[in-house]
């Protein structure tokens, strides 16, 4: 087998990892006890965009601390609900041996990418973690992709971006790179299937079929 491409970057949540409902859960955790109240999925949603840190920072200003304190103990602590997909670690790893070079480019911050990196064991497989920390402008921005082409002098027709969101989608187009959709965990994948219906995969299985000739 010959991967089709040279650089191959995933975002986490809902590609890699089942870690879509985690949050659901850690958000609901902080809004539960500083609000007094949950929040829909659809509501957590809306919030994506920023880090978890901007997004503390902006509902609750004099508690942001705790706040932040709290939402990574219990996101660590219940972490064992987000396992990887069937067939990811091992997908990531036959693309390492076949000299890929592998990064992530997530909207999540530093913190909690690495928290669910480490814990399952998969961080040292990636060559550049680029996250919503580590950029000016966040997802649907392109600025992680280009990071990574620039980082290790690829072109741009030998990278190839994994997600599951439309944002995933148009940081690749506005970068100039191939893109992969997954929606094996997809909080809009009938949104992705109409962006992307090309290249729009709903196993591990399918999207291995597809990085390999």
């Amino acid at each position: 087998m010959k991967p089709k491409f040279k650089g191959v970057i995933f975002d986490i949540d809902g590609t890699l990892t089942f870690t879509n409902q985690l949050i659901f859960d850690s958000f609901n955790y902080i809004t539960q006890k500083y609000l007094g109240k949950p929040y829909s999925n659809e509501e957590v949603i809306a919030l994506f965009g920023p880090t978890e840190d901007v997004i503390f920072k902006q509902l609750f200003p004099t508690q942001f601390e705790q706040v932040k304190k709290d939402y990574y103990e219990y996101y660590h602590q219940n972490h064992k609900i987000a396992l990887l997909y069937d067939g990811i670690k091992e997908l990531l790893i036959d693309l390492k041996n076949a000299n890929c070079i592998l990064g992530i480019y997530t909207g999540k911050g530093r913190t909690s990418s690495l928290i669910t990196l480490n814990f399952l064991g998969v961080r040292e497989l990636f060559d550049l973690i680029v996250t919503g920390d580590d950029v000016e402008n966040h997802k649907p921005s392109p600025e992680g992709i280009i990071k990574f082409i620039n980082e290790f002098g690829l072109d741009k027709k030998e990278v190839i971006m994994i997600g599951d969101a439309p944002s995933d989608i148009k940081a690749a187009h506005d970068a100039g790179v191939e893109i992969a959709s997954v929606i094996w965990d997809s909080y809009s994948s009938e949104k992705v299937k109409a962006m992307n219906p090309e290249n729009c995969f709903s196993t591990v299985k399918e999207l291995r079929e597809f990085l390999f000739i």
